[in-house]
């Protein structure tokens, strides 16, 4: 089977993370994010995979290469413009080798999933099928577009963020196209999928099914949310096949060095070479590769970027701290401070107390 991965995106909401690396590609316990779906595909039984790429799109050549690595056949597609969800399936599709009426499944780079990749397939086959999307269950679907469903899982509308919203099944960003429908999409300008090509397969009559599973689900969009996803992974939440679970709630990646009376849990990572000083505390946090975190300093529900210092006696909670970046002793960053790549910030600039 063949697979087309959506990577094109800026990750304009994971900034600084995102300014030098591409979201999908942003160390998550231990690799790049797409990893973990890459070899959850494959298990699946994909083969083949194109990546519809646009941002920054020499690096996932350079991750990922022609995909022998991962057992996979990888080739790339980029877009010079920005085409929409369906105008990059679309754009993509041209390196596709199946003929017209092979499935075709479609991936997004920012989602981390647990469901059943074949089991989502052999249902797309047994309804004959023009799509079928990823259905998944939320406690509140306001925030989401809503998939209404037939008890024979035939998709009967597709409801935008509503304040009473239908159903709490809402798309989770995971197909399986018909190729022929793919192939049916206008080239060369913007499409979307959700607005304009699901909709226009149901008013033409078109077979489209939603396969619902609760399985672990995540948009891996926002700060809180990588962390999160991290955190799952680190725990084995998210059960991954390039992932060992952490012991006591915490994953030491290559060279990392942690202080003996330093506290470490909630599903952090400590990448590759990065240092966490004596009596420090970093709770359900991200440390990429060479970071320090100083001694005393404290460390909760956030990402630290590249090379950066967190120096001793700063107190940093749900904050996202640029590669490169000095956070000097005595500060105190909360509630989503975010500091771009390189800056010094002095001792004692900012704080949240008089203390």
């Amino acid at each position: 089977m063949e697979a087309i991965l959506l990577v094109g995106g800026q990750g304009t909401r994971l900034r600084p993370l995102t300014i030098s690396t591409p979201k999908p590609l942003l160390p998550t316990a231990g690799v790049p994010l797409l990893e973990h779906q890459l070899v959850r595909a494959r298990d699946a039984g994909v083969a083949r995979i194109v990546f519809a790429t646009s941002y920054r799109a020499e690096m996932f050549n350079e991750a990922f290469g022609d995909g022998a690595r991962l057992g996979l056949d990888i080739v790339y597609v980029t877009e010079d413009e920005p085409l929409g969800t369906a105008g990059a399936i679309r754009n993509a599709s041209t390196a596709l080798t199946c003929d017209a009426d092979s499935p075709v499944l479609v991936l997004n780079g920012d989602i981390l999933s647990g469901h059943d990749i074949s089991a989502q397939v052999a249902a797309h086959e047994k309804g004959e099928a023009a799509v079928t999307l990823h259905l998944t269950l939320v406690d509140d679907a306001r925030r989401y577009g809503s998939v209404p469903t037939s008890p024979d899982g035939r998709v009967l509308d597709f409801v935008e963020k509503s304040p009473n919203p239908p159903t709490n099944q809402v798309n989770a960003g995971c197909y399986v196209f018909r190729r022929s429908v793919i192939d049916a999409i206008p080239a060369g300008r913007v499409v979307s999928a959700e607005y304009e090509t699901f909709p226009q397969l149901l008013e033409a009559g078109e077979p489209v099914c939603g396969y619902v599973e609760a399985a672990y689900w995540l948009d891996v969009g926002t700060p809180a949310a990588f962390v999160r996803g991290v955190n799952d992974l680190v725990l084995g939440t998210l059960p991954s096949p390039v992932v060992e679970v952490g012991d006591n709630g915490v994953l030491l990646l290559e060279n990392s060095s942690v202080a003996a009376t330093a506290r470490l849990g909630g599903g952090t990572s400590v990448g590759a070479g990065a240092r966490v000083g004596a009596e420090a505390t970093v709770e359900s946090s991200v440390l990429f590769d060479d970071s320090v975190v100083e001694q005393d300093a404290r460390v909760v529900r956030s990402v630290i970027g590249r090379g950066a210092r967190i120096c001793s006696g700063a107190v940093l909670e749900d904050c996202v701290i640029g590669d490169g970046v000095t956070v000097g002793s005595g500060n105190q960053l909360l509630n989503g401070a975010r500091i771009w790549p390189n800056v010094e910030l002095p001792p004692t600039a900012i704080r949240f107390s008089a203390e």
